[in-house]
């Protein structure tokens, strides 16, 4: 297969230009001028070619909990939201990936389903320090722990003594630990202290999981980063006051990186109404003035990345509790709206498509070992290419999302930027609402 794609926007590592992509075997065998000539050639005009998108934060939940979502829903998801590579969280599947044994079950249930490429985390849970080398050698890119309790059978959280027997063992992988930086007594003391509120009402919630559970839990694991040199990663940093602790681990040269997600960059406390279940995330979404520091946050490079943190469940699950923060499941489903999202508050901030491009493809892809291959439009590597129309805008309609229960808090939001084509190893997955006859998305490895 030999294929060309051009346009006057093509989103390169040194910038944006008019370029030609010649694509052979499924690569990117030359990027050429503008005006190169080409038998099989697509051109998109002012449109930008943005390398394909990462998300090294997805619950895809199979096998186990398929019910929920599965290997073939979120990868159309993906696929419809400029996504090329997805790697899938060790929990809310069954069983857990924890194992070597296990790892080969998820591996058995994504084959042959994916419309986009994947790769896998593995687990650090209390119990299965003796695990961690093998699910190296299996071909895990990482692993990923929580330091409270997930709120689902199957995946244990870590305290402080087990993540020293583990780190180690970690570090001698030279692979990152993603971590779910909140402590819990901090979080108990708080909702002991909220006995008696209205569980309906956000801003209880919100003051369950205060902004000191993830500033001493990310303290915590700055301190054993420093001692075992283990690259450690946070997910989903909601809160501003962490941002000092990191910014120094960092100046100190200690392997941290860190991420934030599509609802902390675009929603706020403020406009989250009593009842709204489908806003419940953990940590929570967090006042207007903190959103805008995540912003700044970004811009300074001190969040390398953005990932979705894609959680979806059963809509009763989203529901239950007739409004109840308490008893609601924490999770937003956001595959498909991630990048329009984004784009849509970065264009208010006058910032430019390079930064999403290394937001959300160079630096997760980097983060997952990936970065040989994906992540960047080169010579050389996998063909993964997104037709993005920038000006475009949409109306979110719960009904047109592929993942596999239509609940989402963008819902009827208007949105900029539209993902109209994606080229997964040089295959045409998604264009313009249609998708590939047959799945043809790979496992990934370092």
């Amino acid at each position: 297969m030999v294929l060309t794609l051009r346009s006057r926007r093509v989103v390169l590592p040194e910038g944006v230009r008019p370029a030609s992509i010649e694509i052979r075997g499924r690569r990117i065998a030359s990027i050429g001028s503008w005006d190169e000539t080409a038998v099989d050639l697509i051109d998109v005009g002012e449109k930008y070619v943005l390398p394909g998108l990462v998300d090294t934060h997805v619950h895809i939940n199979e096998p186990g909990r398929t019910e929920w979502e599965g290997f073939q829903t979120a990868t159309r998801a993906a696929a419809a939201g400029g996504y090329t590579t997805l790697v899938d969280m060790p929990l809310n599947n069954l069983p857990e990936t924890t194992t070597v044994e296990n790892l080969r079950a998820k591996e058995a249930a994504a084959r042959g389903k994916c419309m986009v490429d994947y790769g896998f985390w593995g687990g650090v849970v209390a119990d299965n320090q003796q695990h961690i080398s093998a699910l190296a050698r299996a071909g895990v890119l990482g692993y990923k722990c929580f330091l409270v309790p997930p709120g689902i059978d199957g995946f244990t959280m870590v305290n402080r003594g087990e993540l020293e027997a583990a780190m180690p063992l970690v570090a001698k992988t030279g692979l990152p630990l993603l971590t779910h930086a909140e402590l819990p007594g901090p979080v108990e003391e708080a909702t002991t202290k909220l006995q008696g509120r209205d569980w309906k009402q956000y801003s209880t919630y919100l003051a369950s999981r205060p902004d000191l559970a993830e500033v001493e839990a990310i303290r915590m694991m700055i301190d054993l980063s420093r001692r075992f040199g283990c690259r450690v990663h946070i997910v989903h940093l909601s809160s501003r006051e962490a941002l000092p602790d990191l910014k120094a681990a960092r100046a100190e040269g200690l392997p941290i990186t860190v991420e934030t997600c599509p609802h902390y960059l675009h929603f706020d406390a403020e406009q989250i109404a009593d009842g709204a279940t489908a806003f419940k995330c953990a940590p929570p979404i967090r006042p207007r003035i903190n959103r805008e520091r995540l912003w700044q946050a970004l811009e300074d490079g001190d969040i390398d990345l953005i990932a979705t943190d894609h959680s979806p469940c059963l809509p009763e699950m989203k529901t239950r509790g007739d409004g109840s923060f308490l008893e609601a499941w924490g999770g937003i489903a956001s595959l498909q709206l991630a990048l329009p999202v984004v784009w849509t508050e970065a264009r208010r901030r006058g910032l430019a498509i390079t930064s999403i491009a290394r937001w959300m493809s160079g630096q997760p892809a980097k983060l997952a070992g990936l970065d040989h291959c994906k992540g960047a439009i080169k010579v050389g590597h996998d063909a993964d290419l997104v037709v993005f129309d920038p000006d475009a805008s949409s109306l979110v309609d719960p009904k047109l999302l592929q993942h596999r229960h239509p609940i989402t808090p963008y819902a009827g939001e208007t949105l900029y930027g539209v993902a109209e084509t994606t080229f997964v190893r040089g295959e045409r997955v998604y264009d313009r609402g249609m998708f590939a006859a047959e799945p043809k998305g790979a496992q990934c490895f370092r």
